[in-house]
């Protein structure tokens, strides 16, 4: 039985080794393709890295100084659109001022105004109310004055007045 199991430990051994020997034998394979293939990619992309070097050196300047020129152009941009706010705060300032002013100016106004509307009716309206009850009452009067006549008086007023009333 050992004999058996030394003859099966060998075919395993001879085995193992074949494998291996196999693998490396691929794996050089693959290697030397692997070689082959970025010895063909550095041919083919040196060239094309080479002009992209050339073109970033000749563009840098003019990206540099067009990055500069933008700077420029914010900071000018800035420094105006901070003069217009002042501008304009300055404007809505004023605006607010003479608003107001023109708000007391106009209150005063109508506060003389309604002064003065009210020393007028004190002044005129009440005697002209006086002066209309005066009125009434010498009309009341001369109304009783009237109804004291004759009735047939009466009459002839109310005829006469229908008259004045129809022509």
């Amino acid at each position: 039985m050992q004999n058996w199991v030394g003859v099966v430990v060998a075919i395993a051994l001879v085995l193992q080794v074949s494998v291996l020997i196999a693998l490396f034998v691929q794996t050089r394979r693959t290697m030397k393709q692997v070689e082959d293939s970025v010895t063909d990619l550095n041919r083919k992309v040196g060239p094309i890295l080479t002009r992209v070097q050339i073109l970033l050196d000749d563009t840098q300047p003019k990206i540099s100084t067009m990055v500069s020129d933008a700077a420029h152009i914010v900071y000018l941009a800035r420094g105006q659109a901070q003069k217009v706010d002042r501008v304009f705060t300055d404007a809505t300032d004023r605006l607010r001022g003479q608003l107001v002013r023109a708000d007391r100016i106009l209150t005063g106004t109508l506060e003389a105004v309604e002064e003065a509307g009210s020393q007028f009716k004190h002044s005129f309206w009440r005697p002209m109310q006086k002066a209309s009850a005066l009125v009434q009452g010498i009309k009341v009067g001369i109304d009783l004055l009237r109804a004291r006549r004759a009735p047939s008086a009466r009459r002839d007023e109310a005829a006469e007045h229908e008259e004045e009333l129809f022509i």
